[in-house]
């Protein structure tokens, strides 16, 4: 009997660990790792948890791939500052996870009780607030030195919240001028501002800009004032509708511009303080080799972040990416800039005296900075919104180099 008892428990004992041998492979496989971001590794539980903790905070877009991409750029934000020494000690990540649970107005004890009962574990939390410290410190650390913001630009950037609720309807002709060919250019320019009416203006465009607008007779759509150069408005708002602009010099081109319409909204337009833009540089001016390598870039890229990949392992200077206040911006690429939304690009524009192509791409613009603040915190949002700007382009630049792999 002890013995037939004896075997019972063994096979009952074998019964339970063969049932549980699967829950068993479950939880080993969601531990196991899914994604390798140079050398380090993300796993399914991190990926899961991650989601739940994003679902619970109602970020938007797709749980799921926001989970994949932040994890991905935790892992490249820890190894680098890893790398330069930086890392935050358990009270300083305690402070961070405070810090952010005030927004909730809890304190940390109380937002992860309120996590781990929806399935999101402290670590989980904890690894999101360290990853956000970290960054946060080897950013000041890698671009402070680079950040200043002068009393002109205060000036500028306290002028730039007034807004105007002025909109304004535009042809124009904008035509290459490099050095062998600028007299003549101005003199056809000089010639051109004395045209009369809309159908006369238009007929010169499409003669002689080389404006993306040419095959539209010069025309472009309404738009704000606030969205044109600061150089430039004054001479727009002195000019009457029907009556075209004395020639405005550009980077190597001459620019006329006839007003056909103006009119007051009613509605305040956003002043930009900064506008955020790419530019990649293409050998070859406007030829067709250049344009359509430009066609195809276009064809690859969906944000300014895309053009790091592009620029990979080429010279630095093929790429430029900053943000900057409207009145820094070159004349040109200001007035390109005007005609975009976010994510849009322009091939319109040349440098090395036609030689050379710019593919042109609006980031983003920021708004003008809230009326009534003091100088001093005025530079300071300048200098942060120029850190951000900062890390956004770097973090690129290092996702781009990295090497991630689906497991």
């Amino acid at each position: 009997m002890r013995r037939a008892s004896t075997l019972l428990a063994v096979a009952a004992l074998g019964l339970a660990v063969l049932m549980a041998l699967p829950r068993m492979a479950a939880a080993q496989d969601l531990f196991a790792p899914v994604i390798k971001v140079n050398d380090a590794v993300i796993t399914g539980y991190e990926l899961e948890q991650r989601a739940r903790f994003l679902t619970l905070l109602r970020a938007p877009g797709d749980p799921n791939e926001l989970a994949r991409e932040q994890l991905i750029e935790d892992r490249l934000k820890m190894s680098v500052a890893k790398s330069a020494g930086i890392t935050a000690t358990p009270d300083q990540v305690m402070e961070g996870m405070e810090e952010f649970s005030a927004r909730a107005n809890m304190n940390a004890e109380q937002f992860i009780r309120a996590l781990e009962g929806a399935g999101v574990s402290e670590q989980t939390f904890r690894a999101f607030a360290e990853s956000g410290l970290v960054w946060r410190e080897y950013v000041r650390a890698r671009f402070a030195s680079r950040v200043s913001v002068s009393e002109d630009e205060l000036d500028r950037a306290e002028r730039a919240t007034a807004g105007s609720d002025v909109r304004v309807l535009l042809s124009e002709i904008i035509m290459p001028a490099p050095p062998q060919e600028a007299a003549a250019v101005q003199a056809r320019a000089a010639e051109l501002a004395r045209l009369e009416g809309e159908a006369a203006f238009a007929s010169a465009a499409r003669q002689y800009s080389a404006s993306a607008t040419r095959s539209r007779g010069g025309r472009l759509d309404w738009m704000p004032l606030t969205k044109l150069p600061p150089a430039l408005r004054p001479v727009i708002l002195g000019l009457a509708p029907g009556q075209v602009s004395a020639p405005i010099p550009l980077n190597g081109a001459v620019a006329l511009f006839q007003m056909r319409a103006i009119e007051e909204t009613g509605v305040t337009q956003p002043e930009y303080s900064a506008i955020d833009y790419a530019a990649y540089y293409i050998p070859g001016g406007r030829s067709s080799d250049a344009l359509a390598a430009a066609a195809k870039i276009k064809s690859r890229v969906d944000t300014c972040d895309d053009l790091y990949g592009i620029a990979k392992d080429q010279p630095e200077d093929i790429l430029e990416r900053g943000s900057k206040l409207p009145a820094e911006i070159p004349s040109d690429i200001a007035l390109e800039l005007a005609k975009l939304d976010d994510n849009e690009v322009s091939t319109a524009l040349t440098r090395s005296d036609g030689q050379t192509l710019v593919f042109l791409m609006l980031c983003g613009r920021s708004t003008a900075l809230t009326e009534g603040i003091g100088r001093e915190e005025l530079s300071l949002q300048l200098k942060n919104r120029r850190l951000i700007a900062y890390a956004e382009g770097f973090l690129a630049e290092l996702r781009s180099a990295a090497r991630i792999r689906e497991q």
